[in-house]
């Protein structure tokens, strides 16, 4: 059986009529971390969003295959219920649903079958605390007043119960100071660890690999892949920046 999770295969995608990607190949093992750096505006999110599914972008070609099957037409939430899981650059604010109502929620949809409430609490205060997470958080509405880094590791701790088999982390260190990245560190190290997932994460910055162990880095420059290589190449980068590639 293969341990491929997930194959992007010559994508192309757009949104508002505008072209982002361009034949972009990305191939996904189990278990394996990926990160996908480049300067702002190079298409990085357009590949995490296309990926879950976001419906405001169109895949013109090519395709999504998740777990050996295509994807590329299914909605975010079958996404969602099949293991994919996003982390947002931007948590939404949602009123009137507290966090620990949404996650409950999502954990059951997630699973397919109701969730004792006695065992999902005791899951969320394990994970809490490993974020340190004040616990009265989880009956506040879903990020409503919650700082930056609050609602980053709000994502955090939905990942770590969802056990979703890829997450894809999108810019989850941006704006974060030294000690939320850190908790964030940890909470994608125990997602790692105890869940066995994969990782795509979208950065320009590096912080947060620093405790990560990377298997692969990509490069984006004007939505096309132009470079793959390992860990050594977020060195690279930290010294050189982009500018060889934007040529």
């Amino acid at each position: 059986m293969s341990d491929n999770i997930l194959s992007v295969e010559k994508l192309n995608a757009s949104i508002n009529e505008k072209h982002i990607l361009h034949d972009v190949d990305i191939s996904i093992n189990k278990g394996e971390v990926h990160v996908l750096m480049g300067p702002n505006g190079a298409g990085k999110s357009t590949l995490g969003n296309v990926v879950v599914g976001n419906p405001a972008y169109i895949v013109d070609s090519g395709k999504i295959i998740f777990g050996g099957k295509d994807i590329t037409s299914s909605t975010p939430d079958k996404r969602a219920k099949d293991g994919m899981f996003m982390s947002f650059q931007n948590p939404p604010e949602i009123n009137g649903v507290s966090l620990s109502s949404f996650l409950r929620t999502a954990v059951e949809q997630r699973r397919g079958e109701r969730v004792k409430i006695w065992d999902f609490k005791k899951e969320l205060k394990s994970a809490m605390k490993l974020l340190e997470m004040d616990e009265s958080y989880a009956e506040r509405d879903l990020n409503v007043g919650f700082s930056g880094g609050e609602k980053k590791k709000s994502e955090i701790l939905q990942m770590l119960l969802l056990k979703p088999t890829l997450a894809v982390l999108d810019e989850t260190d941006s704006g974060l100071d030294v000690d939320a990245v850190r908790l964030v560190s940890a909470g994608i190290k125990e997602y790692m660890e105890k869940c066995g997932g994969s990782l795509l994460i979208i950065t320009h910055s590096t912080r947060i690999l620093e405790s990560i162990n990377v298997d692969y880095t990509h490069i984006m420059i004007n939505g096309r892949i132009v470079k793959t290589g390992d860990s050594s190449l977020v060195d690279e980068i930290n010294q050189n920046g982009f500018a060889e590639y934007e040529i």
